[in-house]
């Protein structure tokens, strides 16, 4: 039987009575201890410039080490995040960096919490993890639900992620998330989402992913988020569909797939595109590599025809053994060279604040981190 407090951690605070405002641990006073680094890099300035981010100035970041063994401030991620001070913003993150284990917890990214980036050295060897899902129990008696079940959940803006595992490890059970993403212009980059049933649960927001891997069976790309899916591996652990988009009718794009790549676990599986979780769904593959695990008719009107006249789902030039536009269903699209073209990263998660996680990401890698092995608190490299 799980009990009352283990469920209580797990959702956002409005949605499933968690409370936001978590107090500090008891170390938190390291925060005021941190170093605070001026780092301005060669060359930095002229860079970031042409990209469109003007003068890049030196910049202060708070950094906060997590180790397992003790070796860090914090021993787990929770702990860290609690301690995130309250000055963050688009020239002064907090950086979080998650020395290699298993990290078995509930984490919450609070929603105050802005401008937080987790770093992990191996995303095969940092693994944040827990195994909830939707069949359990609750102190009620009733299964949890599918929404109570995230591993870790991101109810923050401007937020980064990097070389990480996000993990939901309950297996074939029924829904059970890995994330659940809640706030806005949220990048990951080299991360593993790991799941069965619902491994990602975008549900609202703009989120960019570039390297990633991402392993499910069922819906495992699911929500009303847009989002943009850059040279990620998509690989299918059973017979299912790899998208369940909610996107609202009034959004021009939900998910966009480009230069990715679609594998099986194994010789048997096969798999749908995606079936719409509402009516306007939106998801289009761009310049994908497709294995025979996909299913020649590519999509999945989720045993209701009258979305066959409202999703919107579209290929663009997919290749592979499961690229088989003759055989796609007929309300689907393939798109033209020059629709294709105008698919891009600005287009789609620009909005009116012209977010472009390309630029961000320029801006923060300008600056590497060491350890520092006196104190261990991370260095800037020179």
């Amino acid at each position: 039987m799980l009990t009352q407090s283990a469920i209580r951690f797990v959702p956002a605070q409005e949605k499933y009575a968690f409370d936001k405002h978590s107090p500090l641990p008891a170390d938190s006073s390291i925060v005021q201890h941190l170093k605070t680094k001026q780092v301005l890099r060669g060359g930095v300035s002229l860079a970031l410039a042409l990209l469109g981010l003007g003068e890049f100035n030196a910049k202060a970041e708070t950094e906060l080490v997590v180790a397992a063994d003790g070796s860090g401030q914090f021993a787990n991620v929770q702990a860290a995040i609690n301690a995130v001070p309250q000055n963050t913003n688009p020239t002064n993150w907090c950086v979080i960096l998650i020395k290699p284990g298993v990290y078995k917890e509930l984490i919450y990214v609070q929603r105050e919490k802005h401008f937080v980036r987790l770093v992990g050295e191996d995303p095969g060897k940092t693994v944040l993890t827990y195994d909830l899902h939707a069949n359990l129990p609750g102190p009620d008696g009733r299964p949890i639900s599918t929404f109570r079940t995230p591993s870790t959940v991101i109810d923050a803006d401007d937020f980064v992620a990097e070389n990480l595992t996000f993990q939901n490890s309950a297996g074939p059970k029924g829904q059970a998330l890995a994330v659940r993403l809640d706030g806005d212009r949220l990048i990951f980059r080299n991360c593993r989402f790991l799941g069965w049933q619902d491994t990602i649960f975008c549900d609202r927001g703009r989120h960019y992913y570039e390297g990633c891997y991402i392993a499910g069976a069922v819906d495992f790309i699911f929500g009303g988020a847009t989002e943009f899916y850059e040279h990620c591996h998509i690989n299918c652990l059973g017979n299912g569909y790899i998208t369940a988009a909610s996107t609202p009718a009034d959004h021009p794009f939900g998910y966009v797939f480009s230069h990715c790549q679609i594998t099986g676990e194994n010789a048997e599986v096969r798999t749908y595109l995606g079936r719409p979780w509402r009516a306007y769904a939106s998801v289009t593959f761009l310049n994908t590599e497709m294995s025979d695990i996909v299913r020649p008719a590519g999509w999945d009107n989720w045993r209701d025809p009258a979305r066959e006249k409202t999703a919107r789902y579209a290929e663009f030039n997919s290749t592979g053994p499961g690229a088989n536009p003759p055989a796609r269903v007929k309300w689907a699209r393939q798109l033209t060279g020059r629709e294709s073209e105008a698919i891009t990263v600005e287009q789609v998660l620009g909005d009116s604040d012209h977010w472009n996680p390309l630029s961000v990401l320029a801006q923060l890698s300008a600056v590497d981190f060491t350890s520092d092995a006196t104190n261990g608190i991370p260095a800037a490299k020179p």
